[in-house]
């Protein structure tokens, strides 16, 4: 789990997150196209996402905007809510008891501080209850779905080789289908064409060495990027902030 606070009149372009996201839009606008339809936030609204669902993200107007986000793997989610998988049904709302708990969980962040085991409990107990709200009152339960098979084996084959991949021609020999068609149904279940999506998976990869303290060099170089300045420059496109700034924010010492 972590946690983000932006000002920012950045557009990001369509991106995914491993885990759900949940904040709050504090001021300015912000309009965004996702799996569920293109929506605007506005001051005080609850913006969500679900693991996986790729979106984007423009400002409204010329004014940069302002919001908070809370992003909590599928993994914590599931811990901390009733041992069942749940999926957003919106991507906007507004929802004054969501909002409210949501500050008092940053609330219980910015206080704490000495780090102590009540301050944690207390931020662990914030956080539990704002999943189990948005669960309760903003979810449905999330159904099982089977991958395609052959678009199974171009994601398996993605992964195998996120470096170096097969180009286009050779994965649509590999699920049986011209490379139009390859494009077209891989965006449609993933949302994302398949080198967009193995671009986005590179950057994940990237956070996650990051945050592990990997060096900010082979953490490029490990996740398939040329070098440093690449990954810096993705990192910003993508996420509105550097490889080092995620770093410092995760912990990790200076490199």
């Amino acid at each position: 789990m972590h946690a983000e606070e932006l000002h920012s009149g950045r557009s990001f372009g369509r991106h995914w997150h491993d885990g759900y996201g949940f904040g709050v839009m504090e001021a300015g606008g912000h309009r965004s196209a996702s799996g569920r339809g293109t929506v605007e936030a506005l001051p005080g609204h609850i913006v969500t996402s679900n693991p996986g669902e790729v979106h984007d993200g423009h400002p409204l107007g010329c004014a940069p905007r302002h919001w908070r986000m809370v992003h909590v793997s599928a993994q914590a989610m599931v811990r901390l809510v009733d041992e069942q998988a749940h999926e957003f049904t919106r991507p906007v709302f507004d929802d004054p008891v969501v909002r409210a708990a949501i500050h008092q969980l940053f609330h219980c962040w910015d206080d704490m501080a000495p780090h102590t085991p009540l301050a944690a409990a207390a931020c662990e107990e914030a956080l539990t209850q704002v999943c189990g709200l948005l669960a309760q009152r903003h979810s449905t339960r999330q159904p099982e779905v089977a991958a395609p098979a052959n678009l199974q084996r171009v994601h398996d084959c993605l992964l195998d080789q996120p470096c170096a991949p097969p180009d286009l021609h050779r994965l649509a020999n590999l699920a049986g289908l011209s490379r139009f068609q390859l494009v077209r149904q891989f965006a449609r279940w993933k949302g994302l064409p398949p080198f967009a999506w193995l671009q986005q998976h590179r950057l994940r990869h990237a956070r996650r060495l990051i945050a592990a303290g990997t060096p900010l060099c082979e953490a490029a170089f490990a996740s398939g990027f040329a070098d440093q300045s690449h990954l810096n420059r993705q990192f910003v496109r993508h996420f509105g902030f550097t490889p080092g700034q995620w770093r410092q924010a995760m912990g990790s010492p200076l490199q």
